[in-house]
């Protein structure tokens, strides 16, 4: 039953700022449940784990949901159902952070089905709520009696005018040259992901420090908070370790651990890696067989598919660390095959193969206009984002079936990662709306930043003028007996059975994106170091590999991509162009075979008109500026004669229309105005004033004419 008056503790933020955890209010029945308040920021973690695990479950199935409600903001959902429903792009982000962060925290023998859920229950325009989701979590963790070897938290930290700071408010962010989110536990660095304005490798870990030391404090509060609900989150629930059997141990040690090395060490592709594991395996489930009985490897089968893999994995890092070869025969630092090309969609606005190894990504990119911006609606956030990603990865990038379902999390993630690292180089003022598709035809490993180099050289064949080329690598490590491996461009494989995955982009001048996980315990900064520099030496080699099939951005744009220009004109000319219920612009469009959007901006009207024809663009153009145009004294147009009176003739030029009264005509008198001109005439006018009383232009033609008698007349004067 939660208590008007909750349990709660508080710390502070380097700034001064006081984060408040409270727990013992709501959600009393969850076993673990906090409160973590900022401000007007309130957010509500809980976390519920099943008494015993399923029968025969072989992993932990873990489930980490983060979500705002709209509620917090003030706001009513926009959706059709007017409620909260699947997660958001933005949520399943945060969600990942969070997963990321506290999932190797957990025994490696509690594989009971848990849940967290955290929900942003008040928000504010200030305070980012990401920041202080997965510190909200780690305290639900902390008062819980759920087996966790934490506290862990995360802080945002942001590098704005040449200073770092913790968790900053939104309208700092904005201006930030360096944006982190780092999880750690008080002894070691757990995760790292952010995005930069090509930062240098030295300023990343600046930021990891700084983070740690503000982290440290928010895990005392939590061992306070912890302390002060008792033994209901002091003592945990009793993890069962199984007895090892060393005697199965010993057997298939003894069976496969020579065969294993072989395999490891004969530098064979993925498929063929993959099949000689898989023999070995059966070989060794066979002598077992023949040893033991048919009863007795039907009993021991997941122990010895457990005893196998974590053999596997021994023989291959043990491997690497005594002789710096890894499965496919590369040194540690050395890079995979690689070959691109560019255009190799025709029908593309832009296209390009990224090849490293058995990773291929297929990536195309349409321009599109302002009808095609993807609308955000969040709870704290509404607006229109004109870059799009989208990367996929279907089963048959590693020889998979699999259904489509649509993307995962992983490739939001993966989606995410690559997309900010392209923005960062994005001309400022491009007018389209930008969608870029990253197809994973083949996977071993690093399909993430083949999607990145891949979106960089389709960008370039766009004829986009992106400020530079971007590329991306993935790094592992292997730390074990105080040796180190640090692996440039990671298998697959590699991934499954290292200490670190890292994975970093950037420019030739510096880092625009980065995701670190880090698994082992008491990894020093200056091994990390040693490893952002090695990754640096990897990206830079392939940006060489990149520029050998394109390296600056086309020319122009494709002949068959859409052309843009923009017109301004004055706020007051908007609803003219608009016309009644539409009928003006929408004629335009038709008549010219364009798409044409207007955005108020201050006190202008921004007119972007879009076509694939130069001549329908130009006509739009035309007619938009014949609504908006605004004469000025002095200003000489050509106008066509309407219609002659004896006191003059009345003109038109774009749209407006003057008289040229008679005595402006000529510098000798005219009697009669049709020995002059007839209807239909072409003429060049000077715009000399307005009709003080109609209000009507004055228009000369003999202003632009020379004076035989060689005075100016009054109106050129």
């Amino acid at each position: 039953m939660g208590n008007i008056i909750p349990t709660q503790t508080s710390f502070r933020l380097p700034d001064g700022k006081e984060v408040v955890i409270e727990t013992g209010k709501l959600a009393t029945q969850a076993h673990g449940s906090v409160v973590v308040k900022v401000e007007n920021t309130m957010l509500l973690a809980t976390v519920v784990a099943s008494s015993e695990a399923k029968p025969d479950q072989s992993f932990f199935p873990l489930s980490v949901d983060y979500q705002e409600r709209f509620a917090a903001a003030g706001k009513i959902p926009g959706n059709f159902f007017r409620r909260e429903t699947r997660l958001s792009d933005y949520e399943i982000l945060i969600s990942r952070l969070v997963d990321r962060a506290v999932r190797p925290l957990f025994p490696d023998t509690f594989l009971n089905e848990t849940q967290i859920i955290i929900q942003l229950i008040s928000g504010d325009a200030k305070n980012m709520p990401d920041c202080y989701a997965a510190l909200a979590a780690s305290a639900a963790l902390s008062v819980s009696d759920i087996p966790f070897d934490g506290p862990i938290s995360e802080v945002r930290v942001a590098k704005i005018n040449g200073k770092y700071i913790v968790n900053p408010e939104r309208d700092q962010l904005a201006t930030a040259d360096l944006d982190l989110i780092i999880a750690a536990t008080t002894k070691d660095v757990m995760m790292v992901e952010g995005e930069a304005n090509e930062c240098q490798e030295s300023d990343i870990i600046e930021a990891i420090k700084i983070a740690h030391e503000a982290i440290k404090v928010q895990c005392a509060a939590q061992l306070t908070l912890a302390k002060m609900v008792g033994d209901k989150a002091l003592i945990k629930r009793e993890v069962i370790v199984p007895e090892e059997d060393t005697e199965l141990k010993d057997m298939i040690k003894g069976i496969a651990k020579d065969r294993l090395l072989v395999i490891s060490s004969s530098a064979l592709d993925k498929t063929s890696r993959k099949n000689g594991y898989k023999e070995v395996g059966k070989a060794v489930k066979d002598a077992i067989l023949q040893q033991k009985g048919e009863e007795y490897v039907t009993e021991n089968d997941a122990k010895i598919s457990e005893y196998f893999d974590k053999l596997k994995k021994n023989v291959i890092r043990q491997m690497v660390l005594d002789t710096g070869i890894r499965l496919d025969g590369r040194k540690c630092d050395e890079i995979r095959p690689i070959w691109c090309e560019v255009a190799y969609l025709p029908a593309a606005h832009g296209s390009a193969i990224f090849n490293r190894g058995e990773t291929q990504s297929l990536t195309s990119l349409t321009l599109g206009t302002k009808l095609d911006q993807m609308m955000i609606d969040n709870a704290l956030d509404n607006y229109y984002e004109k870059f799009i990603l989208h990367y996929n990865f279907p089963g048959l990038s590693v020889g998979e079936v699999k259904p489509n379902r649509g993307p995962g999390r992983r490739e939001v993630g993966h989606a995410n990662l690559a997309g900010r690292s392209l923005k960062k180089v994005m001309p400022e003022g491009l007018p389209y709306t930008l969608r870029i598709v990253s197809d994973i035809l083949e996977s071993n490993g690093s399909s993430s930043m083949a999607t990145v180099c891949a979106g960089s050289l389709a960008l370039m064949d766009s004829g986009i003028k992106i400020k530079s080329a971007v590329s991306g690598i993935a790094m592992g490590m292997i730390a074990e007996g105080g040796r180190s491996a640090i692996l440039s461009d990671i298998l697959g494989d590699e991934d499954a059975i290292g200490d670190m995955d890292f994975k970093v982009t950037g420019t030739s001048k510096g880092i625009t994106g980065c995701q670190m996980d880090i698994k082992v315990d008491g990894l020093p900064y200056e091994t990390l170091e040693k490893a952002l520099m090695q990754a640096k030496e990897g990206r830079l080699h392939i940006l060489g590999e990149m520029n050998k099939a394109i390296s600056v951005p086309a020319e122009d744009l494709k002949p068959h991509a859409p052309r843009m220009v923009e017109v301004v004109i004055d706020k007051s000319f908007i609803g003219a162009v608009i016309g009644p219920g539409g009928k003006i612009i929408q004629e335009i469009q038709a008549r010219t075979g364009t798409i044409i959007n207007i955005e108020e901006v201050g006190d202008k009207g921004i007119v972007t008109i879009a076509s694939t024809n130069a001549e329908g663009l130009q006509g739009a153009k035309e007619a938009i500026a014949r609504i908006a145009f605004t004469p000025s004294v002095g200003d000489v147009y050509e106008a066509e004669v309407e219609s002659l009176m004896p006191y003059g003739a009345f003109v038109k030029f774009f749209g407006q229309s003057g008289l040229l009264h008679v005595s402006e005509i000529d510098h000798k008198r005219i009697d009669d105005v049709s020995t002059v001109f007839k209807v239909g005439d072409k003429v060049d006018v000077k715009i000399i004033g307005t009709d003080p009383k109609t209000g009507k232009l004055r228009l000369s033609r003999k202003a632009l004419m020379d004076n035989p008698g060689g005075n100016k007349s009054s109106t050129e004067a």
